[in-house]
């Protein structure tokens, strides 16, 4: 009988929720093009973006309505759903909604903010900081485990490389899943350009899909996409971000990488 081919968790959404009618309308087509492909599906938004370049930059709609736009999303169309924690006080209400807790980068060594994720009894995503090598990221998963947390991922989203740019060592997927740590990409923050508009992080969304194939060869578990209908008007990020219209046929040709890689 032919190997029967795990596919990879698809997480995709905004970078930060603007408005509960068009995160519903994101979702919604995400669900059905994640559906149309036979791909696990989590919808992410942030509520709140606490490491905007700039104080006068948008953050999002808070904890509060956030939280009850993503159980709207959840309850409506059936989905998981994730966002990001800052704040240990936040792990407790956020676990109320979310199917997964995802901790930012830049706080991934917290530990108070990991501990408090894992106690909560959900999934936690940790994204690796810019600033550790994937050999640094067994003491995280030690602090989960501790704390209690049955399932979690780890997430690749590039290293700093020099001043305002990332570069990802598609090594470290393989070495962080050697380690038997579940992985995922992050194609679209791997491409910013921290910083780099002086008030606001640059990009080069363009080349997420190219980094997503590479990705998806070595055999990681899962794909991290920020998307939204016109990124150039996404208060967020836009400048990394993939167009919606785009994700059918970037996908259907991702999933035959990844299919290629466990055959």
């Amino acid at each position: 009988m032919p190997k029967k081919i795990k596919p990879f968790t698809f997480i995709a959404g905004p970078c930060v929720l603007e408005d509960k009618s068009s995160a519903l309308k994101i979702a919604k087509r995400l669900k059905s093009i994640a559906e149309s492909l036979e791909l696990p599906f989590i919808f992410k938004a942030s509520y709140d973006k606490a490491n905007r370049t700039s104080i006068n930059s948008y953050r999002g709609p808070g904890l509060r309505v956030g939280l009850e736009i993503l159980y709207e999303i959840k309850s409506k169309l059936n989905i998981a759903v994730t966002s990001d924690i800052h704040l240990v006080e936040e792990a407790e209400p956020a676990s109320k909604v979310l199917d997964i807790i995802q901790v930012p980068a830049f706080l991934c060594r917290q530990t108070d903010l990991i501990s408090a994720a894992a106690a909560t009894g959900r999934t936690i995503n940790v994204k690796k900081g810019q600033f550790l090598s994937p050999l640094e990221i067994q003491p995280i998963a030690d602090k989960l485990k501790e704390a209690g947390c049955k399932k979690y991922y780890i997430t690749e989203r590039g290293s700093s490389f020099g001043y305002q740019n990332l570069v990802v060592d598609m090594r470290s997927l393989i070495w962080m899943r050697e380690q038997g740590h579940p992985v995922i990409f992050d194609a679209t923050h791997s491409v910013q350009r921290p910083g780099a508009l002086g008030q606001a992080t640059g990009g080069d969304g363009a080349m997420a899909p190219h980094l997503a194939r590479a990705a998806l060869a070595t055999g990681v578990d899962g794909l991290f996409m920020e998307t939204h209908p016109k990124p150039s008007q996404s208060p967020s990020d836009g400048a990394n971000m993939i167009p919606l219209a785009l994700l059918p046929k970037i996908l259907r040709k991702l999933k035959i990488i990844h299919e290629a890689s466990q055959s």
